[in-house]
């Protein structure tokens, strides 16, 4: 990066707040999580983490370089399921599981997210709710990306409406 790069202010607005950043070298954008109802820390800290949202081709690479992803060690036949590989930003790994927590629990709104993790919970034995906190956080990571990459905001039952109409068809 030069000089000249981290001397510009860029702004973010976040849940309508705007917040100058010294270190970002991409353009104004907006992250707006309050239909999720996350906290403006995860929103912040996630994008001043990331710096520039199109570092990355796809959204589904933010939760490769969070850490959120399960580490591999295939021996034969065997493919045995570890744990994540915790690389990248833990305060933000912190973050992004403490709102899956929050969407996952009895607080949460319910959203498209909610349901999926819910799931997920719900076949995966006695860590089974351990995986899917793990899981929707990995996926409100990619969410948040998409999100911020595309300038949409967010729709809680985006997938349930779009059956809704195909089903009404």
């Amino acid at each position: 990066m030069t000089a000249a790069r981290l001397e510009k202010p860029s702004s973010f607005s976040v849940h309508g707040k705007t917040t100058k950043s010294v270190r970002t070298p991409c353009e104004p954008q907006t992250l707006d999580l309050r239909n999720l109802q996350l906290d403006t820390l995860i929103a912040l800290t996630y994008m001043l983490t990331l710096e520039d949202p199109h570092r990355f081709r796809k959204s589904r690479d933010v939760g490769c370089y969070l850490g959120l992803q399960p580490a591999r060690r295939n021996s034969g036949q065997s493919e045995p399921q570890l744990h994540i590989s915790k690389e990248g930003d833990p305060y933000l790994r912190t973050l992004l599981v403490q709102g899956a927590q929050h969407v996952l629990g009895p607080f949460g709104i319910d959203c498209d997210l909610r349901r999926w993790g819910l799931k997920l919970a719900e076949r995966g034995g006695r860590t089974g709710k351990k995986r899917a906190i793990v899981a929707t956080a990995r996926k409100l990571a990619v969410l948040l990306h998409h999100l911020w990459v595309s300038g949409e905001v967010y729709e809680p039952l985006h997938n349930s409406s779009r059956t809704t109409v195909a089903a009404a068809a």
